[in-house]
């Protein structure tokens, strides 16, 4: 998923004294803004409540387990994190792994396998702890673009392709994930009607809410439609009580016999136990010594962190007030939330980038808002428990369908291909590499096939995995000049480098001795740059490429001849 980056109309401000103020994240921050955060709380809140009971469930998990992750995340997370207006809960990217978890797991068992997940997710969350205390959040950089992209496409096809049967009432034949997605055809054709009734219309309002224009609507959730929609819907079809629908005669001939009369009833709707406090679970770790189990963990802890890190560094650039995370500080915090979540029966969390923008858009100023948004989560699944259980499958089905397609839309494969012919190869074998295996293979197989291409391409060994760059100081200005590639592989003691210069100066970026520098380094350099100059410093880049993979800004590029053929080296 690309991340655009948009600052929805609000004025950036270099002021320092607002900044300092907007910085503060104890009690004077919720003094001074709690009104601006409350609100976006609150619509943050209405957005999160139906997408937190359908990840879960689409992840086979109970719906409440999702609710848990929300409220974990909005009143412990935001009080230790290291960021100032991420919304933190579970998100559809964790659905892959976290139902191959249950699944594996359980061996057939769904509960068995919802508490041995819990203890992926707890072990999980300590290593992202880990991760966080030995400042490794910047590792999310050694995956490059066009892999994360390819995962991030692979998870929303088999998102929509689980959860377009449920949508439409119909539980297909076992089988693989290609298996389910040849009996979309057949889920349509034969739909049970009443619950496809809610699914159908409950979609075509996410898509035309979307193209909406006038600003008071847009304010209006979406989602949160699509659940009153589907309550309306499902308290005219009677789903509370088990029934048989009759279709009139008229609709079975206009559909040529495609819908019958068909049995609904209550399993249709979110089953939620009226007594919050049953809700809560311990995890089993019964399974620790065993492989399944390890997988489980990296796969969470992998995806989780990845995501997060990427989810930060985009929100930092939505942020008017261009403030930093602290990413290291940022993973630990999520990693503290994922093992308490997983301690007291809820789903894995990550900062999430579509309602952390959201709640941007909504004013929000501080962390506050993530506390109250999961204040707001805890208050209303105690005091309004039958609300949710009239909520049908259906609708919120249609909420991660819409969102499986947002990952996978046609306009991200454009997208890619634009960057690069090369690019698009890499991401379609990782998307054909995840569907075919599962996560974990897919995006090492994503990653290898990219070395490869950096081997064919002339990039000598010793280059592949260390970077050799020189920084000197000249007055009021800092040269960084590069010798030999810049990769993904390579580049993080570069991106450290740049990333310790002082502010405020003049930054000469200099390629003249490079040889390829991939799309990877070439996004951070612009986003560098971009950054560096918004907070009062000048940057410029000199150093012509011999050639560029595509008309791309930002695409990959050979810089000079192979300085291996010039007999040089730099071991």
């Amino acid at each position: 998923m690309y991340l655009r980056l948009v600052t929805y109309g609000k004025e950036i401000v270099n002021n320092s004294s607002v900044t300092s103020s907007l910085s503060l994240t104890g009690l004077a921050g919720l003094k001074k803004h709690w009104r601006d955060d409350l609100l976006s709380g609150f619509q943050i809140f209405l957005i999160a409540l139906p997408l937190c009971l359908g990840i879960a469930m689409a992840s086979g998990l109970p719906p409440m387990a999702g609710i848990i992750s929300a409220i974990v995340g909005g009143m412990f997370v935001s009080r230790v994190n290291g960021s100032f207006v991420t919304i933190t809960g579970p998100a559809a990217g964790l659905i892959v792994v976290i139902l191959d978890a249950v699944t594996t797991l359980g061996e057939g068992d769904p509960t068995a396998g919802y508490y041995y997940t819990l203890a992926a997710i707890v072990v999980a969350g300590v290593l992202q702890l880990i991760m966080g205390y030995f400042k490794v959040g910047t590792l999310s950089s050694f995956f490059p673009t066009s892999v994360v992209h390819g995962m991030l496409t692979a998870i929303g096809i088999i998102i929509m392709t689980k959860q377009v049967h449920v949508m439409l009432g119909v539980t297909p034949e076992s089988g693989s994930l290609f298996s389910t997605m040849a009996q979309i055809p057949h889920s349509f054709l034969n739909m049970n009607a009443e619950i496809g009734v809610i699914g159908i219309f409950g979609l075509l309002l996410l898509i035309l809410w979307n193209r909406l224009s006038h600003p008071w609507l847009k304010k209006i959730p979406a989602p949160i439609l699509v659940v009153l929609l589907g309550i309306g819907l499902g308290t005219y079809f009677d789903l509370q009580h088990q029934h048989i629908f009759h279709l009139p005669q008229q609709l079975e001939m206009l559909t040529r016999n495609t819908l019958h009369d068909g049995q609904v009833g209550p399993s249709y709707l979110v089953a939620i136990s009226n007594h919050f406090m049953s809700s809560f679970h311990l995890p089993d770790f019964g399974k620790f010594f065993t492989v399944e189990f390890w997988v489980a963990v990296v796969s969470i802890c992998l995806v989780g962190s990845l995501e997060s890190v990427l989810s930060t560094v985009a929100v930092d650039k939505l942020d008017p007030y261009k403030r930093h995370s602290n990413l290291d500080k940022d993973l630990a915090a999520i990693g503290a939330g994922n093992a308490l979540s997983g301690l007291i029966g809820g789903s894995a969390m990550i900062s999430e980038i579509v309602r952390s923008s959201a709640n941007i858009n909504n004013g929000a100023k501080t962390g506050w808002a993530n506390f109250f948004h999961g204040s707001l989560m805890l208050l209303f699944v105690v005091l309004f428990p039958q609300v949710i259980h009239s909520i049908p499958l259906a609708a919120l089905a249609a909420l991660l369908v819409y969102t499986g397609f947002r990952l996978a839309s046609p306009k991200e494969f454009s997208k890619v291909l634009k960057v690069g012919t090369e690019q698009f190869f890499m991401f379609c074998v990782t998307i054909v590499g995840v569907l075919a295996t599962d996560l974990l293979i897919g995006v090492a197989i994503g990653i290898v096939v990219k070395l490869l291409v950096h081997i064919m391409r002339g990039v000598w060994w010793s280059n592949l995995f260390k970077i050799h760059f020189t920084v000197s100081e000249s007055g009021e200005e800092y040269i960084v000049k590069l010798h030999g590639s810049a990769l993904f592989t390579n580049f993080l003691p570069l991106k450290k480098a740049m990333d310790n210069l002082p502010k405020g100066k003049h930054i000469t970026i200099n390629l003249t001795n490079g040889y390829l520098i991939d799309h990877t380094v070439m996004e951070y350099l612009h986003d560098f740059m971009h950054d560096y100059e918004s907070h009062g410093g000048y940057c410029k880049q000199i150093g012509e490429p011999i050639h560029t993979f595509s008309n791309h800004a930002l695409a990959a590029r050979l810089m000079t001849e192979d300085e291996r053929r010039n007999g040089r080296s730099y071991s």
